[in-house]
């Protein structure tokens, strides 16, 4: 795909980001992504080509029914995909839930540059101003510092402490925060 093509499909962009629905190139990229042990260190497993390809279409069809999902993200600079940012619907069993929830899963290779920060920022203005969410959450693995340390770095709260329904048979994950944050008005 040419650099102006990949331009014209993004949604939105930041400084140095743009955010995309997937395309079928994305998958094997995103595959070597959920496949590195360091990314999936807060996940009870790493993923496979099959389970990759089911979340991306699970996220396209999201997009299609409600306007936002982890999106596909590339760098500005190059138009290379480096992962996903964004905005989806969970359902698991919890208080908190159903809910949107704001995440990201970038390759190794670009963290500590602030695109999680960067880009959680540029999602949740998205929610709030394009689609019209009044309140975002954000889940983790109380032991996933980092992405604790993003959620507050974008203005999130800490609201509560749970122990999370799908990660009961994983003892070292199951303890888990959640942050949210409001519309401003």
């Amino acid at each position: 795909m040419k650099a102006n093509r990949i331009q014209d499909m993004y949604l939105f962009k930041s400084d140095r980001l743009g955010f995309r629905n997937w395309v079928e190139s994305d998958n094997a990229k995103m595959a070597k992504i959920n496949a590195n042990p360091k990314v999936m260190e807060f996940f009870p497993n790493t993923q496979d080509i099959q389970t990759t390809n089911n979340f991306i279409a699970r996220m396209q069809k999201q997009f299609i029914e409600k306007g936002f999902c982890y999106f596909a993200v590339d760098k500005l600079e190059n138009n290379e995909f480096i992962g996903f940012i964004g905005i989806s619907e969970q359902t698991f069993q919890s208080e908190f839930t159903p809910c949107i929830d704001i995440g990201w899963r970038l390759d190794t290779a670009e963290w500590g540059k602030a695109y999680a920060t960067e880009g959680g920022k540029r999602c949740l203005q998205f929610a709030f101003e394009e689609i019209g969410l009044e309140s975002i959450l954000s889940f983790c693995p109380a032991v996933n510092i980092s992405s604790e340390n993003v959620m507050r770095k974008i203005g999130m709260i800490k609201k509560a402490e749970f122990k999370h329904s799908l990660l009961k048979d994983y003892k070292d994950l199951e303890n888990c925060v959640v942050y949210e944050i409001g519309k401003k008005i």
